[in-house]
């Protein structure tokens, strides 16, 4: 017996009956040859680590857009909470913890440059509309590497329906879906009271008298809830006294971070930079990269300007833009400074 199925015999014996076996898995797209080693959603975990896509996460909007100081969340390190949350989550109820993992590093890896201003810009302007969870199911099947990622029908499935109103098929999933609001709901927070937007003083005091108050107590709170209410059965959900504490809270930060305060100052500059770079391209797809020119052969021109500008960091959209619509200066050789 290789490692492997060790692995896998062991999940047999001591992951709950809810649970997404590794040998279950309904498979990839194109079959492969096992690995020895490691289950379907250990590698799948693995190439999404190893994805250029994944490593452009450091560099895109969580809240603040390009914000001055170092310890502002960025969508890699909200990606890493939500994967904290969501295997701690999944240990506890004995459910996949490589699956967990996988759908939490992978479930952002569509997300556009500046957060969800930059996904409303690219929503406006492309035909059909723009969604994150779409685009990162679209990079893990078809643009990353040479052919996709050719990753499982599960872990393809979570990252789908990390967002919106379908769950996921496996409970692994529904963990992460979960895990997302709990992590993002608590590190906004902290990031806006950093940035001066909040103050602790100003929480709804209904909400922080149930989840408390402090951000290590809210996470605590969530998340022990969310195991106890979803421990031995089919399905995963908190309370309803934390689950509408939460929901409160989650729409004070709509009302008070998300729409309109300080921390969204430049967003309107951030669609504009976006939507120019959209319009340019479209119109001349001759300045896309080599291998976005012959992509517009296959899936036409709108669709790869979209792929191309979703996959961009914010640096590197503020370079593009700078580079084909801010004038440079004008020298000579021998120009001399004085």
């Amino acid at each position: 017996m290789d490692i492997r199925e060790h692995t896998e015999s062991l999940e047999k014996k001591i992951l709950s009956p809810y649970a997404c076996y590794s040998a279950d898995s309904k498979g990839r797209m194109v079959p492969e040859k096992s690995c020895r080693v490691r289950t379907v959603f250990q590698r799948d975990r693995d190439r999404i680590i190893h994805s250029k896509s994944f490593r452009r996460l450091k560099q895109k909007t969580q809240v603040f857009i390009i914000p001055a100081g170092d310890h502002y969340r960025t969508r890699l390190t909200h990606t890493l909470e939500v994967a904290q949350i969501a295997r701690t989550v999944a240990k506890a109820l004995r459910l996949n913890e490589d699956l967990t993992e996988a759908i939490s590093l992978g479930h952002d890896l569509g997300h556009t440059p500046f957060g969800h201003a930059g996904e409303s810009a690219l929503d406006e302007v492309f035909p059909g509309g723009f969604r994150h969870n779409e685009q990162s199911l679209r990079v893990v099947r078809h643009l990353e590497g040479d052919c996709g990622l050719n990753l499982t029908a599960e872990v393809q499935n979570g990252i789908l329906h990390h967002t919106g109103r379908e769950k996921p098929n496996t409970l692994e999933g529904q963990v992460v879906k979960i895990a997302d609001r709990i992590a993002y709901i608590n590190h906004d927070i902290d990031d806006a009271v950093r940035g001066g937007i909040l103050s602790e003083d100003e929480l709804p005091p209904s909400c922080i008298s149930i989840l408390g108050n402090s951000h290590r107590e809210r996470i605590n709170v969530m998340v022990m809830d969310l195991i106890k209410n979803s421990w031995e059965r089919p399905a995963i959900g908190m309370g309803p006294v934390v689950q509408e504490a939460t929901d409160r809270l989650r729409q004070f930060l709509f009302d008070h971070v998300y729409i309109g305060s300080e921390a969204k100052r430049e967003e309107e500059k951030a669609r504009h930079v976006l939507q120019y770079l959209y319009h340019f391209f479209v119109t001349n797809p001759q300045k896309l990269p080599t291998e976005y020119r012959a992509l517009c052969e296959e899936v036409g021109v709108e669709r790869t300007v979209c792929d191309y500008i979703a996959g961009m960091t914010d640096r590197y959209a503020i370079t593009t833009f700078g580079r084909l619509f801010i004038p440079r200066s004008f020298t000579t050789p021998d120009q001399v400074y004085c």
